[in-house]
């Protein structure tokens, strides 16, 4: 019996291939714009992620996410240092100063300015040079994606020389950065340069990075700060997670990812269920001639099951496989990069596919269940 459902299935080619065409479409769509979502998501945060030293970052307790910021007083460090349990505290600058090369080029920039002495916050993925580099007078270490925006068509080089704020500054190293949420150069220099490079204001400390000392929790740490000096404490985890929630209540980017997953769904439940409800129908004929020579409906059931189980499967690889080869392609791209194929996509898409199935099979197992085997006889 579940040849002959096979047989059945394949023997229109057109409808077939619409039906797995169907599943396939919808499956890719699904992958792919999940995917891209959580990456575009994930980069909200990459910033604060990259900063492997520190696991508490201080702020100003009105500040919800990276890139909005107020400056903190300088009597904030000590205040977060006295707490018990930190094991150190440093400061970070952040500002967007505007970086120009000799040739004219110029960028908008993401800047991070580290602690002078211990240059906690420097980048530790580095493609060319030594994060060490830093303490060098005049110096700064860039994102490798901004240096092909400032230096377009160049190798990567060391010693290039830019200008921040009528700072010339030289490139001591080029670094292997997350991609920040918007395209700007990221660009790292220590603190008391950084802070000449946006500009003279009365405070410039944006963040204060702490540790916890052995045996106590961040979290715990974090809560504890906040008790005493007034100021917002988070985990490097919290704060990313803060980014994310930010971007998906105050900008129309859920909304536009969630029209084309919307899509998707109406796209693999209708155009498929349609399909194949009209193969199911086309093939009363044949289901008929199987119940008169005695097929139990339950057998009939599980044939229509198979039928749309494998045309299903089969759409779901076909589209997983574009899927996994559009992400491939783009892997190496410097506006795509870190963004992939999630596991989690693909299994999340594949319960969902499992639902739509079921939600075809239904359309068409009623129609086999009434069906009365005299009727082929008509």
């Amino acid at each position: 019996m579940n040849f002959i459902a096979l047989r059945m299935l394949m023997s229109d080619r057109a409808k077939y291939f619409g039906l797995i065409f169907a599943f396939a479409f919808s499956t890719f769509l699904l992958q792919n714009q999940v995917s891209i979502f959580c990456g575009i998501m994930k980069r909200t945060g990459s910033q604060i992620l990259d900063v492997t030293d520190a696991e508490i970052w201080v702020m100003d307790k009105y500040t919800e996410y990276f890139e909005q910021t107020k400056a903190l007083k300088d009597t904030d460090l000590s205040r977060v240092r006295g707490v018990a349990g930190v094991d150190y505290a440093v400061r970070l600058f952040k500002g967007n100063p505007t970086a120009r090369t000799l040739a004219g080029k110029f960028a908008s920039t993401f800047t991070l300015g580290v602690d002078d002495s211990t240059l906690i916050g420097a980048p530790r993925k580095m493609l060319l040079g030594k994060w060490e580099s830093l303490r060098e007078a005049n110096s700064i270490i860039m994102d490798q994606a901004g240096y092909m925006l400032l230096f377009p068509g160049e190798p990567l080089e060391l010693g290039k020389v830019l200008e921040l704020n009528d700072h010339k500054v030289t490139l001591v190293g080029i670094s292997n950065a997350s991609a920040p949420f918007v395209s700007f150069p990221v660009i790292h220099a220590r603190y008391s340069e950084a802070i000449q490079f946006q500009g003279r204001e009365r405070n410039q400390l944006s963040f204060v990075l702490a540790r916890a000392q052995p045996g106590v929790s961040p979290k715990e740490l974090a809560r504890r700060i906040e008790e005493q000096t007034g100021l917002k404490a988070r985990t490097t985890a919290e704060f990313a997670w803060d980014c994310v929630v930010y971007y998906l209540k105050n900008t129309g980017i859920p909304v536009n990812f969630g029209i084309t997953i919307a899509v998707a769904l109406i796209v693999g439940l209708a155009v498929s269920g349609q399909t194949f409800y009209m193969f199911t129908v086309e093939n009363l004929r044949q289901f008929g001639a199987l119940k008169a020579i005695g097929v139990t409906n339950q057998r009939l059931v599980i044939m229509v099951l198979l039928q749309a189980l494998v045309a299903g499967a089969i759409g779901y690889a076909i589209g997983t496989g574009m899927a996994a080869a559009f992400f491939q392609a783009t892997l190496n791209g410097m506006a795509t990069r870190g963004i992939i194929l999630m596991w989690e996509a693909v299994a999340g898409v594949a319960v969902l596919m499992a639902g739509v199935v079921a939600c075809v099979s239904l359309l068409s197992v009623r129609k086999v269940m009434v069906l009365e085997p005299a009727s082929v006889f008509r």
